[in-house]
């Protein structure tokens, strides 16, 4: 029987992925249900509703510290301010983890800074994922954040599909070509590598999935012919996969290619590595350091079909028996982490309680 009653938290967004991995399910912490902000889209939790500060003043007995993760750009102007001064009146802690550095929603960042200068120099605690992004923050701020690594997002999911298939599959999830996506250079990229592999003898083709609505035509336009007639790259128009679909598509690769011109970390750096797929992305983005050992970074220095190459030749093939035993290894091992990443929230929830009890 517990002791003590549980840790609560104003978690914003509480129902986000992320935020249910984090949270233990023996009732230590418990999350507050995120309002409903438009009852026509009851799923819908932004803006967050509790990111205000009228809404901490009527509802300051229900939690005992407000973590901030996602949503602050969907706020109006002030509001965020606003809320941060409520905590600091109502001396209740503010958790940030600070996830983007940059907003990969956003081409223009000079808003989401604005928000940034505001969350970080007050918040009570700071939180990362990488150790290079608390360095970004330490040198930007001269503040320290704690690095918490991303923990799974999987759990239950089936093991892939065993069926060894031909070529070596490079994947490309555009998905809906939002701001930090440069399709057209990834592209390019993409198809650069994959001559240099012909080349070099070693049979790859390239797969790009795009989703069936998009938010930059004319990137779309430019992609569409850039791959036209190819026969070592198709391009693959289907709606936004739903969560098992997704999981299909990475099975399906030997190599992920990440599509970011921006960005800090990756939740799909996280499910690739779940899934036994190395990734070839950008070398001087944190989310190289999430896992570094299948992270193969991409720079103006190396040719794309060497670091191509590489990362194949760390691959476990598609449908083979090393790919099903190495995510159930990983698997295995990331719930451990994932019950050490829950404790570690736990401890800093207690710290920052303690400190304003004082």
């Amino acid at each position: 029987m517990r002791s003590t009653p549980p840790i609560r938290v104003a978690a914003i967004p509480g129902a986000h992925p992320y935020v249910r991995a984090i949270t233990q399910a023996d009732g230590t912490v418990v999350t507050l249900p995120d309002p409903i902000v438009d009852p026509a889209h009851p799923e819908r939790w932004w803006p967050p509703a509790m990111l205000d500060a009228a809404w901490i003043r009527a509802n300051a007995d229900r939690f005992d510290v407000m973590h901030v993760h996602f949503g602050m750009e969907s706020l109006p102007t002030g509001r965020l301010e606003g809320a941060v001064d409520a905590l600091d009146e109502l001396r209740i802690p503010l958790v940030f983890t600070v996830h983007d550095l940059e907003n990969p929603q956003l081409t223009d960042q000079q808003e989401h800074r604005r928000d940034l200068d505001v969350l970080v120099p007050r918040a009570t605690r700071l939180l990362t994922l990488t150790p290079s992004a608390a360095r970004r923050i330490r040198d930007t701020w001269g503040r320290e954040a704690t690095v918490i690594p991303h923990p799974t997002l999987l759990d239950d999911a089936p093991p892939p599909a065993l069926g060894m298939r031909g070529a070596f599959t490079i994947g490309v999830h555009l998905r809906d070509l939002r701001p930090n996506i440069d399709g057209v250079a990834t592209i390019a990229s993409l198809l650069e590598a994959l001559g240099g592999l012909r080349a070099g003898g070693v049979p790859a083709a390239g797969r790009v999935l795009l989703n069936a609505t998009t938010r930059d035509a004319e990137a779309e336009a430019a992609i569409e012919r850039m791959l036209a007639g190819r026969v070592d790259c198709t391009l693959v128009r289907r709606a936004r996969p739903d969560d098992d679909a997704l999981l299909d598509e990475i099975d399906a690769l030997d190599v992920a290619w990440l599509p970011y011109a921006h960005g800090t970390h990756s939740g799909w750096v996280e499910l690739c590595f779940d899934r036994g797929v190395p990734v070839v992305g950008p070398s001087h983005l944190p989310m190289a350091e999430q896992h570094p050992g299948d992270y193969h970074g991409l720079d103006a220095a190396t040719p794309s079909a060497v670091v191509a190459r590489r990362a194949i030749e760390a691959a476990t093939r598609v449908g083979s028996a090393e790919r099903v035993a190495l995510v159930a290894t990983r698997l295995h091992h990331r719930r451990d982490e994932r019950k050490a990443t829950q404790e570690q929230h736990a401890s800093q929830y207690r710290a920052v309680m303690s400190e304003y009890q004082r």
